[in-house]
């Protein structure tokens, strides 16, 4: 057999023609370390739990606040992606705490349900890390004819 049938029958020609060896000593999942960020994992959770219907918000009304007067300063985090969000992060598991607004008129036992699922999912998913617990504070109901506290800007 030639060397260009051995890869067509799909056997191993990745080292020497013919020897069915790897080059650069092992497997290359062993040849290096992959660390992920708290604030990585906190992004996801925070974009995870905005999906769910029923999640007016993230973080209490104090955290919004200051993060509504940061999002104006130059240079403060725009996203807001993160607030209400806090993640532990190991080198195989993550432990993640949320605090949520929920909307008026929702099962709040639901809601946290749907939000626990949903993140879960999406940072296993995103990040192989095994999510080993998910605490969710509900620090506020938004009623119907409450304002929000972040008014939409007058100049879009």
């Amino acid at each position: 057999m030639t060397d260009m049938e051995t890869q067509r029958a799909g056997q191993d020609t990745i080292g020497a023609p013919g020897t069915g060896k790897r080059r650069g000593g092992g497997e290359p999942g062993a040849r290096g370390r992959t660390t992920i960020a708290d604030g990585v994992v906190e992004k996801i959770t925070g974009m995870a739990a905005r999906d769910v219907a029923g999640v007016h918000a993230m973080g209490s009304g104090v955290s919004r606040t200051f993060g509504a007067v940061r999002d104006r300063v130059p240079g403060g985090d725009r996203s807001g992606v993160t607030r209400g969000v806090k993640a532990e992060v190991g080198e195989k598991q993550t432990a993640l705490d949320l605090e949520i607004v929920v909307e008026y008129g929702v099962s709040i036992s639901d809601v946290a349900q749907d939000v626990r699922e949903n993140v879960v999912n999406a940072v296993e998913r995103m990040t192989g890390l095994e999510v080993v617990e998910v605490n969710i504070a509900v620090s506020d109901v938004k009623l119907p004819d409450e304002e929000d506290e972040e008014p939409e800007p007058r100049i879009k």
